[in-house]
């Protein structure tokens, strides 16, 4: 065999080795991004298409990132709030990387860039609880809290009567905000930040209780003087009424009593009317009845008006 045909069949398994046994070819899946590098340096453009790709084996390195929306889980931390209480506040955020480029050459991976988050987030964190009083972590807005939303939280009960100007959402919206507009020199671009959890800490706790109970008892007594101030007047407007309506009755009693006795005067006086003698009889006879009884004694003259009828039953 000839020097020039060995050195072909070397020439052909140096070209065999380095295109199939130096894994050339790359896939690049749908929630993936990639960067190459070439002695440790990156060149040329991310790759964040899914797809088949080429590279030089060997020589070039292809370094893989997430591009779905990764999760940052923060510390919870001990804060003191603008009137000087202490606080924990438990912070998440989402983010992503959006400079696979960038990313790889600030960070270089996600554990790196988790710790940059802490910074950042942190930072953000604590100047903003720090310049706002506790309230305005604890409730979202002004309006009025249902029995349940005041039994899930002991912070919400102790500012349930209290208000904000800020609130809750647009602490943690200027949080985000300051935050995201330091990350995109990581490559970084953040989602969303959001306040997990803020909670007393424990050596507070019993006197937030104590002032919970007092404040408590001062609502209540304010309810309670409510209700005597609108009972009254209910009983007030009620006595009035009853008034009225009495009054209308008695005067609609009165108006028919005297239609009445109008209409039996007037029957009484038609009927006597007919029989003068009749009506001075029954009369008479009426004047006896109310006059005298088993117990009376009168003294007359024989000639008296009263005895005008007994004269023409018994005459002399």
């Amino acid at each position: 065999m000839s020097n020039k045909r060995i050195g072909l069949i070397v020439l052909g398994i140096v070209i065999f080795i380095f295109l199939f046994a130096g894994a050339p070819f790359y896939v690049v899946k749908e929630f993936e991004q990639t960067i190459i590098t070439q002695f440790g340096k990156p060149i040329g453009e991310s790759k964040q298409e899914a797809g088949l790709y080429f590279k030089i084996p060997f020589i070039q390195k292809v370094t893989y990132f997430d591009k779905r929306i990764l999760e940052w889980d923060g510390d919870p931390d001990q804060l003191p709030t603008k009137e000087k209480r202490n606080i924990w506040v438990d912070i998440t955020a989402r983010w992503r990387i959006k400079d696979p480029l960038k990313f790889f050459q600030s960070v270089y991976d996600e554990r790196n860039a988790h710790s940059r988050l802490d910074d950042i987030i942190d930072a953000a964190v604590r100047d903003l609880v720090s310049s706002n009083k506790l309230i305005e972590l604890v409730r979202f807005s002004n309006k009025m809290l249902s029995e349940k939303e005041l039994k899930k939280d002991d912070m919400i009960q102790e500012f349930a009567l209290e208000k904000i100007s800020k609130g809750r959402e647009t602490i943690r919206a200027e949080i985000f905000e300051r935050a995201k507009r330091l990350v995109p020199q990581y490559g970084i671009e953040l989602i969303d930040v959001r306040i997990k959890r803020v909670s007393y800490v424990e050596e507070v706790r019993k006197k937030v209780y104590e002032r919970m109970i007092s404040e408590r008892k001062r609502a209540a007594e304010r309810h309670r003087s409510e209700g005597r101030g609108e009972k009254a007047k209910v009983e007030g407007r009620t006595e009035k009424e009853l008034k009225q309506i009495l009054s209308l009755a008695y005067k609609k009693s009165q108006k028919v009593k005297g239609q009445a006795d109008k209409l039996a005067i007037e029957i009484y006086a038609s009927a006597y009317g007919e029989d003068l003698d009749f009506f001075s009889f029954l009369k008479t006879l009426e004047a006896y009845s109310e006059s005298v009884d088993r117990n009376s004694m009168l003294i007359l003259t024989t000639d008296s008006d009263y005895f005008k009828y007994l004269k023409k039953i018994f005459p002399e």
